[in-house]
């Protein structure tokens, strides 16, 4: 019998203050375009019509922006679960996935502990549970590392259970000592805390034999010959069911089924990226256990609450209409997070007040990681009420295969779950040559693989590419924010790290919006609502913001240069308008750092990478794509280092030097320190021009506008300027330098050659 009790509650959010506030600033910005606009071509000694217009169209911009920014957040909502509510008979099979690419950024003990907290998760049946591993790197190593974490699951998963652990990545559980009371339950004394330390130690052997693994050794065991002369982008498919669920029943170790899988790879096959991985995952998870719902987390992204599921199953079947919850997201949490954010990329505001908003809308944007799908929205089916008034019934063989390929067993298992939901109950261990088939590079040919099902192709950032289709189709999706939170990761530290995962977001989200992908187009042609559209359109124009912030950055320096002025004299009424705007929008956004129960210095840190990242990472992704829809360069895919978890938690091996900024010779560096540059020389010029002017009695063309834009720059710039008289990883590479000071001279020349 259904439960009769509410799974969910959706909570609507208030902000009528928050909503004036942005009301003023968006007045504000209409104000000073409209004196921009009454001032073009006037002769007030100030600045040249050309360079005026550029201000206004920029100012423009930024109007726009703002405004994309207010939908977002317009109609904030928050659902609440309730998994005590749940029926243990009723919740339905799940497959879990993680995904790996590079065992030397992605060490393996990282992606085995977010593997043993999956298959430590509180679940009624874990024979409904199945982990699938995809490894991109072929690395007989990742998989020999999975192949203990099996073997050490079978006493991890029991001692999580039976002591109620609440954190079930090892690494993180025992990065302290052992609490004084064992459970919740009230389990203590002398019995648990021998078995605590008995884990502890078991832990760290299992980190031992991983971090020491030798891959020719490991090649020499008959069970990993697969590997042998198998190149990392050429290889046919591996794939290992390391532990089978269903010997459970007989030894009474129960945790879920354990499969690694490293899908095909050749030279003359392009392998699309992780959206290919998770094609491949989804196909073999269909004809080996085809559960109805999917969840995927990257290798970093441990599960930190162990009722995630449960949380997440009260979203997906706690609905009168499913339509509600074609996706379950979890936001972005880290571990380990630095103080007060200096790399500005946990995102928690973000989160926060976008994500509420958005899903206010149509549903919160799929992340990446984190993530509850069900299988038939993935496989492209419509939502129930867009279906009514069409032919019921299976859909014909013919056209499953056109759809989904040649593959027999994944038409029947697709068909099965489309039209009745159902689960295989097999031996997955007799499904492996299946697997391996739809495993190949080639399988897709012809398919609707990457374009109509499954996740979609043509973006570096196939994950929003991916939720964007599925909210088109006209199903919507719930953000799923949990105390604890369900999942957490490790954020990326240092300079180019930090930066090297923006410019990836940004060419991917700029590849999205200049394609048939278009969300404008999805909007007219789909079933895309306007305002998740234009949310849509707040994350895609990253990149684009980048050449308007870059010109209005310039602008102060050029007016210092050339002793003239593109904003109004202290002395000038219009003084208030850019001054009042100023002061508002930072004292908007410092207060939503405050109400998320953030410090003005995380709010600072935060201000300051947005200007770095815009003037670094964005502008190259948006050269970066402009090369390539000219023909004359094409987009690599980069893999984020990930810093390797230790048995006792340490993420660092120099604890004293996080938060500080590290350089290296990359060109995303070169953007930046030449501004740095350039606004030391202007505001330095400038200076001189004021202390000169004054002892002559001649009025100086820039007013404390210019010179104050400039400092700005110089403080948000502030580890660049560091770096410029550093050494080390801490110092900015003296290629880098002469470059900035090359194009800072040949700027400078520009501006005083008349």
């Amino acid at each position: 019998m259904a439960s009769t009790k509410r799974l969910q509650e959706r909570v609507l959010l208030r902000r009528t203050a928050w909503i004036l506030a942005e009301f003023v600033i968006l007045f504000l910005l209409l104000a000073l375009l409209a004196r921009r606009a009454a001032s073009l071509g006037e002769d007030r000694g100030a600045a040249p019509t050309w360079l005026a217009a550029l201000a206004l169209v920029c100012e423009a911009w930024f109007a726009f922006v703002w405004a994309l920014g207010m939908n977002c957040k317009w109609s904030p909502v928050r659902f609440d679960t309730r998994p005590g509510n749940l029926l243990p008979g009723e919740l339905p099979a799940l497959d879990m996935f993680v995904t790996t690419a590079d065992p030397a950024l992605e060490p393996p003990v990282i992606t085995v502990n977010t593997v043993l907290s999956l298959l430590a998760l509180d679940y009624p049946d874990v024979g409904k549970l199945a982990c699938y591993v995809s490894d991109d790197g072929c690395s007989p190593v990742t998989c020999y590392a999975l192949r203990q974490a099996a073997e050490f699951a079978a006493l991890w998963v029991p001692f999580c259970k039976r002591h109620g652990v609440g954190v079930r990545a090892p690494f993180m559980y025992f990065s302290s000592a052992p609490p004084e009371a064992g459970t919740s339950a009230g389990t203590a004394g002398r019995e648990f805390l021998e078995s605590w330390a008995f884990m502890k130690s078991e832990y760290e052997k299992l980190v031992t034999r991983i971090e020491n693994a030798d891959e020719g050794s490991i090649l020499r065991d008959a069970e990993f010959a697969d590997f042998i002369d198998a190149e990392r982008r050429n290889h046919p498919t591996i794939i290992k069911v390391l532990w089978d669920n269903t010997k459970s029943r007989r030894t009474g170790q129960g945790f879920p089924h354990l499969v690694y899988v490293s899908r095909e790879k050749s030279p003359k096959h392009h392998h699309n990226f992780k959206a290919g991985a998770m094609n491949v995952l989804t196909r073999v998870s269909g004809v080996m256990t085809n559960a109805p719902i999917m969840l995927n987390v990257d290798c970093d992204m441990f599960v930190n609450n162990p009722q995630a599921a449960l949380h997440a199953m009260c979203l997906l079947l706690g609905f009168d209409d499913e339509t509600e919850s074609g996706f379950v997201q979890a936001p972005q949490k880290f571990y380990g997070a630095l103080k007060d954010d200096p790399f500005g990329n946990q995102l928690e505001v973000a989160f926060k007040k976008l994500g509420y908003g958005v899903n206010g809308i149509q549903g919160f944007f799929y992340a990446g990681t984190g993530c509850f799908h069900r299988r038939k929205v993935v496989y492209g089916v419509p939502p129930p009420d867009t279906v009514k008034h069409e032919r019921t019934g299976s859909p014909s063989y013919k056209e499953l295969q056109i759809k989904f390929g040649s593959s027999k067993e994944l038409i029947e298992s697709s068909r099965n779950l489309i039209s009745r939901g159902d689960v295989l109950s097999l031996d997955i261990s007799s499904r492996v040559q299946v697997a391996k088939q739809v495993g190949a590079c080639n399988y897709e040919a012809g398919t609707c693989w990457g374009q109509e099902i499954g996740w979609v192709y043509g973006s570096m950032t196939e994950d929003i590419l991916t939720g964007q289709r599925i909210h088109a189709t006209g199903w919507r999706s719930a953000l799923m924010d949990t105390n604890p939170p369900a999942f957490m990761g490790c954020a990326p530290t240092g300079g180019p790290a930090s930066l090297t995962q923006y410019k990836r977001w940004a060419t991917g989200l700029l590849e999205i919006l200049i394609s048939w992908n278009s969300p404008i187009l999805r909007s007219i042609f789909g079933r895309l609502q306007l305002r998740q559209c234009l949310a849509y359109m707040f994350i895609y124009v990253w990149p684009v913001r980048a050449p308007f912030e870059l010109c209005y950055a310039l602008m102060g320096p050029f007016c210092l240069l050339t002793n003239q002025s593109f904003l109004p004299k202290a002395s000038d009424e219009g003084f208030r308008i850019p001054l009042a705007l100023f002061l508002t929008y930072n004292i908007y956004n410092l207060m939503e750092y405050k109400e998320c129960g953030l410090s003005a210095r995380t709010w600072w840190n935060n201000h300051r990478m947005q200007r770095i990242t815009s003037a670094s990472a964005w502008i190259l992704a948006f050269l970066t794509v402009l090369l390539k829809t000219m023909g004359l360069s094409e987009t690599v895919f980069e893999v984020t280092r990930k810093e390797s978890s230790t048995s006792d938690g340490g993420a660092s091996p120099d604890d004293n030097d996080q938060g500080l900024f590290t350089f290296d010779s990359s060109p995303v560096f070169v953007p930046v320190t030449t501004l740095t540059i350039l606004n030391i020389v202007a505001i330095a010029v400038g200076a001189w021009r004021v202390v000169v002017g004054t002892a002559r009695g001649t009025p100086s063309g820039p007013g404390i506008g210019e010179f104050a834009c400039c400092v700005w720059m110089v403080l948000c710039f502030w580890p660049f300027v560091r770096g410029l008289v550093s050494s080390g990883r801490y110092g900015i590479p003296w290629t880098v330098k002469v470059k900035a000071s090359l194009i800072v001279s040949v700027f400078v020349h520009f501006c005083t050659r008349n």
